[in-house]
Protein backbone atom coordinates (compact mmCIF):
# COMPACT_ATOMS: atom_id res chain seq x y z
CA UNK A 1 0.00 0.00 0.00
CA UNK A 2 1.09 4.08 -0.73
CA UNK A 3 2.41 5.21 2.55
CA UNK A 4 0.20 8.09 1.50
CA UNK A 5 -3.26 5.77 2.49
CA UNK A 6 -4.57 5.59 5.94
CA UNK A 7 -6.90 3.70 7.49
CA UNK A 8 -9.05 4.81 10.23
CA UNK A 9 -13.00 5.08 11.91
CA UNK A 10 -15.05 7.16 10.20
CA UNK A 11 -15.43 10.88 11.40
CA UNK A 12 -18.40 12.49 10.51
CA UNK A 13 -16.51 15.13 8.19
CA UNK A 14 -16.57 11.71 6.31
CA UNK A 15 -19.76 11.69 5.29
CA UNK A 16 -19.90 13.01 1.58
CA UNK A 17 -16.73 11.09 0.63
CA UNK A 18 -18.15 7.47 2.12
CA UNK A 19 -21.48 8.39 0.34
CA UNK A 20 -19.40 8.82 -2.91
CA UNK A 21 -17.81 5.92 -2.21
CA UNK A 22 -21.05 3.79 -1.39
CA UNK A 23 -22.58 5.03 -4.09
CA UNK A 24 -20.06 3.28 -6.21
CA UNK A 25 -20.30 0.23 -4.56
CA UNK A 26 -23.82 0.29 -5.07
CA UNK A 27 -23.48 0.77 -8.59
CA UNK A 28 -20.87 -2.15 -8.89
CA UNK A 29 -23.87 -4.77 -8.16
CA UNK A 30 -25.67 -2.96 -10.77
CA UNK A 31 -28.17 -0.36 -8.86
CA UNK A 32 -28.52 3.01 -10.34
CA UNK A 33 -26.95 5.92 -8.98
CA UNK A 34 -28.42 7.82 -5.95
CA UNK A 35 -25.79 9.90 -3.73
CA UNK A 36 -28.73 11.33 -1.56
CA UNK A 37 -29.83 7.76 -1.02
CA UNK A 38 -26.53 6.79 -0.56
CA UNK A 39 -25.79 9.61 1.77
CA UNK A 40 -29.06 9.11 3.85
CA UNK A 41 -28.15 5.84 4.45
CA UNK A 42 -24.77 5.81 5.86
CA UNK A 43 -25.74 8.90 7.75
CA UNK A 44 -28.52 6.64 9.65
CA UNK A 45 -26.54 3.51 10.24
CA UNK A 46 -23.95 5.82 12.07
CA UNK A 47 -26.25 7.97 14.10
CA UNK A 48 -27.84 5.15 15.04
CA UNK A 49 -24.70 2.63 16.17
CA UNK A 50 -25.78 0.55 13.09
CA UNK A 51 -22.41 -0.41 11.53
CA UNK A 52 -18.98 0.18 12.21
CA UNK A 53 -16.93 1.97 8.61
CA UNK A 54 -13.67 1.96 8.29
CA UNK A 55 -12.04 4.83 5.60
CA UNK A 56 -8.97 4.72 3.71
CA UNK A 57 -7.84 7.90 3.69
CA UNK A 58 -5.67 9.78 1.50
CA UNK A 59 -4.54 12.38 3.39
CA UNK A 60 -5.53 14.94 0.74
CA UNK A 61 -9.91 15.07 1.81
CA UNK A 62 -10.55 12.11 -0.67
CA UNK A 63 -11.23 8.74 0.44
CA UNK A 64 -9.73 5.63 -1.84
CA UNK A 65 -12.34 3.04 -0.28
CA UNK A 66 -14.02 1.85 2.89
CA UNK A 67 -15.73 -1.02 4.66
CA UNK A 68 -18.92 -1.45 6.49
CA UNK A 69 -19.49 -3.60 9.13
CA UNK A 70 -22.66 -4.42 10.87
CA UNK A 71 -23.09 -6.28 14.38
CA UNK A 72 -24.72 -9.77 14.42
CA UNK A 73 -24.32 -12.99 16.68
CA UNK A 74 -23.99 -16.76 15.94
CA UNK A 75 -26.30 -18.69 17.92
CA UNK A 76 -23.83 -21.98 17.06
CA UNK A 77 -21.22 -20.23 18.59
CA UNK A 78 -23.63 -18.34 20.99
CA UNK A 79 -21.34 -15.39 20.08
CA UNK A 80 -21.06 -11.90 18.95
CA UNK A 81 -19.89 -11.53 15.03
CA UNK A 82 -19.35 -8.94 12.67
CA UNK A 83 -20.73 -8.96 9.33
CA UNK A 84 -18.68 -7.59 6.55
CA UNK A 85 -21.31 -6.56 4.12
CA UNK A 86 -19.52 -3.56 2.11
CA UNK A 87 -15.66 -3.20 0.88
CA UNK A 88 -14.93 -1.34 -1.40
CA UNK A 89 -11.88 0.50 -3.20
CA UNK A 90 -12.12 3.36 -5.64
CA UNK A 91 -10.72 2.62 -9.12
CA UNK A 92 -7.80 4.36 -9.20
CA UNK A 93 -6.62 3.30 -5.66
CA UNK A 94 -6.82 -0.71 -6.46
CA UNK A 95 -3.62 -2.56 -6.33
CA UNK A 96 -2.11 -0.62 -4.13
CA UNK A 97 -3.17 -2.32 -0.75
CA UNK A 98 -6.06 -0.74 0.56
CA UNK A 99 -8.56 -3.78 0.42
CA UNK A 100 -5.85 -5.58 1.95
CA UNK A 101 -5.40 -2.66 4.80
CA UNK A 102 -9.27 -2.33 5.23
CA UNK A 103 -9.68 -6.26 5.93
CA UNK A 104 -6.59 -5.99 8.46
CA UNK A 105 -8.28 -3.19 10.38
CA UNK A 106 -11.37 -5.24 10.21
CA UNK A 107 -10.37 -8.03 11.35
CA UNK A 108 -8.02 -5.77 14.48
CA UNK A 109 -11.31 -4.04 15.13
CA UNK A 110 -13.17 -7.01 15.36
CA UNK A 111 -10.75 -8.26 18.17
CA UNK A 112 -10.88 -4.98 19.76
CA UNK A 113 -15.21 -5.40 19.84
CA UNK A 114 -14.77 -9.04 20.73
CA UNK A 115 -16.30 -10.82 17.75
CA UNK A 116 -15.24 -13.63 17.79
CA UNK A 117 -15.45 -14.52 13.67
CA UNK A 118 -16.35 -11.97 10.28
CA UNK A 119 -18.88 -12.76 7.62
CA UNK A 120 -18.85 -11.60 4.21
CA UNK A 121 -20.70 -12.62 0.92
CA UNK A 122 -19.32 -11.74 -2.55
CA UNK A 123 -20.45 -12.15 -6.28
CA UNK A 124 -19.77 -15.66 -7.79
CA UNK A 125 -17.91 -13.23 -10.78
CA UNK A 126 -15.31 -11.23 -8.34
CA UNK A 127 -12.95 -13.41 -8.59
CA UNK A 128 -10.27 -10.87 -7.62
CA UNK A 129 -12.20 -9.93 -4.19
CA UNK A 130 -12.71 -14.04 -3.68
CA UNK A 131 -8.59 -14.32 -4.18
CA UNK A 132 -7.52 -11.36 -1.70
CA UNK A 133 -9.83 -12.78 0.94
CA UNK A 134 -8.00 -16.31 0.73
CA UNK A 135 -5.24 -15.31 0.65
CA UNK A 136 -6.15 -13.48 4.19
CA UNK A 137 -7.15 -16.33 5.73
CA UNK A 138 -10.88 -16.30 4.68
CA UNK A 139 -12.36 -19.67 3.74
CA UNK A 140 -15.05 -20.27 1.51
CA UNK A 141 -18.36 -21.60 2.68
CA UNK A 142 -18.51 -25.23 1.21
CA UNK A 143 -21.53 -26.44 3.25
CA UNK A 144 -24.39 -24.14 3.57
CA UNK A 145 -25.95 -22.45 1.21
CA UNK A 146 -27.55 -18.77 1.46
CA UNK A 147 -30.69 -17.40 0.79
CA UNK A 148 -32.67 -14.52 0.61
CA UNK A 149 -35.75 -13.71 0.36
CA UNK A 150 -37.47 -10.23 -1.00
CA UNK A 151 -40.23 -8.81 1.51
CA UNK A 152 -40.82 -5.75 -0.08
Amino acid sequence: MTDSISIRAYEPRDLPETARLFDLYRQFYEQRPDLMHAERFIRARIENGDSVVLVADDGEGTLAGFCQLYPSFCSVAAAPIYVLYDLFVERRARRLGVARALLAAARTRALADGKVRMDLTTAKTNVTAQALYESMGWRRDEVFFTYTLTVR
